[in-house]
């Protein structure tokens, strides 16, 4: 197991403790409000690039599985009666179940026809959603979802204080978990896949097997940030599907650099302040997209990898195995 430098645990120490201490001097419930979204973003865009910059899999699907994750929780709270706690894990599970269909296909497909496929479910997903009005809402959404609790205890009365917390400890726990299985034995090989499909392949490494266990540990994250986004919210819209949360959560992995864990919850935290904070400022509520884009592309001029990729160590500052 690789052993984090002094250096990085001081960073990633000083972080926690600064994430921890936020709600302390942050008092205002809308700023609250973003950190959680956030953190909710920072998930799924983390989650993301173990698929797309990992193991090079071109998955254009990963906010369906988020979108699923929202829906199946929502629905296991509102008409199963399911405890909301036990409705987020519903709704990482229906994610996973739901990546390992597309894996179906996907695994032995390369190229442009994986984004083909992908987005294609993503699509079908959406309809199925619209068409099953009894059921989801259909395009009015799904509202008053259970929300969480504790006893004596009121996460809805406390000015999202518990929320920002449960937010928070999800995002910690999803972090951890994509750090070990990057620099897994697991993390090698999609990653050996990735540079080279056909050595690798010669070498023992099972291709499908290995991509479908991506899809569906990257689409786990997912649906969990989904589930607690629609107990969060207690709303569940067809507009987690949109083309903006997908061109949103993208341009987090490509800011925050693909290949790195880190760099796209940087990214989540920056340009969701920016893209939910502009949108209640009047006249530039459609301005946003285009300033996140503009960040996108000044981002990627001077850092084609991210600005992950400038804190980065270089090849012999790595420690040991």
């Amino acid at each position: 197991m690789e052993v984090l430098s002094n250096g990085k645990t001081w960073l990633i120490a000083s972080l926690l403790i600064a994430g921890l201490l936020v709600p302390i001097f942050v008092h205002d419930v809308y700023l609250r409000h973003l950190f959680i979204i956030s953190f909710v973003y920072g998930i799924v865009a983390a989650s993301w690039d173990l698929t797309l910059g990992y193991a090079g899999i071109f998955n254009f699907a990963h906010i369906a599985f988020f979108g699923v994750g929202v829906y199946a929780a929502g629905l296991s709270a509102k008409l199963l009666g399911v405890d909301p706690w036990i409705a987020m894990l519903v709704g990482a599970g229906a994610a996973s179940t739901a990546a390992a269909i597309v894996a179906l296909p996907v695994a032995r497909l390369q190229g442009v026809y994986v984004v083909l496929v992908t987005f294609a479910f993503s699509q079908l997903i959406m309809q199925l959603v619209i068409n099953q009005s009894d059921i989801t809402g259909g395009t009015q959404g799904m509202v008053r979802v259970p929300t969480i609790w504790l006893p004596d205890y009121n996460f809805l009365r406390d000015n999202k204080l518990g929320f920002y917390y449960v937010a928070f400890a999800l995002l910690v726990a999803t972090t951890a978990c994509l750090h070990w299985l990057v620099r897994s034995e697991f993390g090698l090989s999609i990653r050996a896949l990735r540079d080279n499909e056909d050595y690798s392949a010669s070498r023992g490494i099972p291709v499908a097997w290995q991509r479908l266990k991506a899809l569906v540990a990257s689409a786990f994250f997912a649906g969990l940030a989904g589930g607690f986004y629609v107990i969060y919210v207690r709303v569940a819209s067809p507009e987690v599907f949109d083309f903006s949360t997908v061109s949103l959560v993208l341009s987090m992995v490509l800011v925050g650099g693909t290949s790195s864990i880190y760099g796209p919850l940087f990214a989540a935290l920056v340009l969701t302040f920016i893209s939910e904070g502009f949108a209640n400022i009047n006249n530039f509520a459609e301005g946003r997209h285009m300033l996140v884009a503009a960040i996108m592309i000044i981002v990627l001029l001077f850092f084609p990898k991210g600005i992950g990729s400038a804190f980065r160590a270089r090849p012999q500052e790595s420690l040991s195995r």
